[in-house]
């Protein structure tokens, strides 16, 4: 039974355009994982504090979990699933691999999301501004040098993929 005060919305969501019914003030977050079996985003602390529901609206950082589904009517939405293909993660995915940037791996979404929209901006980071752009992103685990040190991994991977003319 579909809840009478849904309404249509259409979404693009990791290059895809999507209708959703559902009310206005749905949390993003809600659809993502429920009507579109998007888990790379994560329910952390529902408040928008945590970072671990990160995605990116229009390349730009947003917590999920405080969005409202009226506010991306018409903005481009990016999850984790929508940063690499098939046999080919993005060059932020990568790095986290191979610097071994992960513990429990809760926190990963937020980070790796984060770090793509810093990168974009800004190619070559110093360790601060990492350390900045990552300060709302909690990682309980204690892998923030790891972390960094992945940062600074996919923005030599990018600078390279961009000198061969890459992403």
């Amino acid at each position: 039974m579909r809840n009478v005060n849904a309404r249509p919305y259409r979404l693009n969501v990791n290059g895809r355009d999507f209708t959703i019914h559902a009310r206005h003030d749905t949390p993003l977050l809600t659809v993502l994982r429920n009507d579109l079996a998007l888990n790379g985003p994560k329910y952390g602390c529902g408040l928008g504090e945590c970072g671990a529901c990160t995605v990116l609206i229009d390349g730009v950082p947003a917590r999920s979990c405080v969005v409202p589904l009226a506010g991306v009517r018409g903005r481009r939405v990016t999850t984790l699933e929508g940063l690499g293909s098939e046999g080919e993660l993005h060059p932020v995915q990568r790095a986290f691999i191979d610097a071994q940037a992960a513990q429990c791996g809760y926190c990963l979404n937020g980070m790796i999301m984060t770090c793509v929209a810093l990168l974009n901006e800004n190619p070559d980071p110093s360790d601060a501004q990492i350390r900045a752009a990552l300060s709302g992103n909690f990682c309980r685990c204690g892998a923030h040098v790891e972390i960094v040190n992945a940062v600074r991994g996919a923005a030599g991977l990018m600078a390279s993929e961009a000198s061969r003319g890459g992403r």
